[in-house]
């Protein structure tokens, strides 16, 4: 079998679709391919942009063009979000929450969503389904909790203690999220806007409010092309010391 074939194998048995990350986690475990590279990641990256076979549904997100017309709906919707309906841009809303989940849960955090958003469709799953805790921890005064509750992911290390936040920003200016992380802005920790990269120069506009003061050198903007490259790296990173602890285990015994 021939590496593209190992990766479409993968993507048929999913769907007819596949993130980068999975594709990293199985097609390299599929019998009778021979990889013989130093890089398979890199080989992995390189065959998904064969357009005879692939098309991007999003960053790190790719389909197979046999499937095309034959996607779940909420793949499809994911296809072109500048024509999708209100209800559909949740989709590509929640898409990368599920990717922040994932890259939490791969770190070691405990992960957390608020519950209006348990329901939410990531690829084949809800969100419900990947988060390791259902219930925001009491770090702090409830007044607090209850202000900062909708926070769309939450990272808590193993002290229940918030590292990491994070607000998807879709079409919303920024400001609800802003002032949410200001609630926190007593805590040691990592405050995240997601939001496409055309939308950079409208965040620091609002950052460098007088208000925002306080936490404007601790939020980092990110865009939706970096969290699915970040994805793909913590899969990439994962694997790669899992095989190293194979190799030196199997060197001990």
């Amino acid at each position: 079998m021939k590496q593209h074939e190992a990766v479409i194998k993968v993507m048929e048995k999913k769907g007819g679709y596949a993130t980068l990350g999975l594709l990293y986690q199985e097609a390299l475990n599929i019998p009778g391919v021979i990889w013989n590279t130093k890089t398979p990641f890199a080989s992995i990256r390189r065959i998904v942009q064969d357009s005879r076979f692939f098309f991007k549904i999003k960053p790190g997100l790719w389909a197979l063009k046999s499937y095309k017309n034959n996607l779940p709906h909420e793949i499809l919707s994911l296809v072109k979000e500048d024509k999708l309906k209100e209800e559909e841009k949740k989709n590509t809303h929640s898409y990368y929450q599920g990717l922040i989940i994932e890259i939490g849960n791969i770190k070691g955090f405990n992960t957390y969503i608020p519950p209006q958003d348990k329901n939410k469709v990531f690829l084949d799953n809800s969100l419900k389904n990947l988060v390791n805790t259902n219930i925001i921890y009491k770090f702090t005064y409830e007044d607090v909790i209850q202000k900062i509750q909708s926070i769309d992911v939450f990272w808590f290390n193993e002290r229940r203690y918030p590292a990491s936040i994070f607000e998807i920003e879709y079409s919303t200016n920024f400001k609800n999220s802003l002032l949410k992380f200001l609630e926190l802005q007593d805590f040691n920790m990592q405050m995240y806007i997601v939001s496409d990269k055309k939308r950079k120069r409208e965040f620091f506009s609002k950052i460098n409010f007088i208000a925002f003061k306080p936490i404007k050198n601790r939020i980092k903007f990110i865009a939706f092309e970096e969290v699915s490259r970040w994805h793909a790296k913590s899969y990439e990173l994962m694997l790669t010391e899992s095989k190293i602890y194979e190799n030196k285990s199997s060197s001990i015994s």
